[in-house]
């Protein structure tokens, strides 16, 4: 499959998305989760804090989380 650029406009800017997705090959070649995250300037420790802060409802139940799984298998 080839992939094609995503124009924008000037309007836009440079980088309309505000967050930055990476793969878990990135993640995994930096040294695993905590050393990706040390790379990118952040604190583990206050990732935990702030995820344990969530209201419970932040967080897939596992019957969506499998149903999320599921449809990503089938997109592939």
């Amino acid at each position: 499959m080839d992939k094609q650029k995503i124009g924008t406009s000037e309007k836009e800017g440079k980088n309309p998305f505000i967050y930055k997705s990476y793969s878990v090959d990135e993640i995994m070649a930096a040294g695993g989760p905590v050393a990706f995250a040390e790379k990118l300037g952040k604190n583990p420790q206050n990732i935990l804090a702030r995820l344990k802060a969530l209201p419970k409802d932040a967080f897939f139940t596992e019957e969506e989380a499998q149903i999320a799984l599921d449809t990503l298998s089938k997109t592939k």
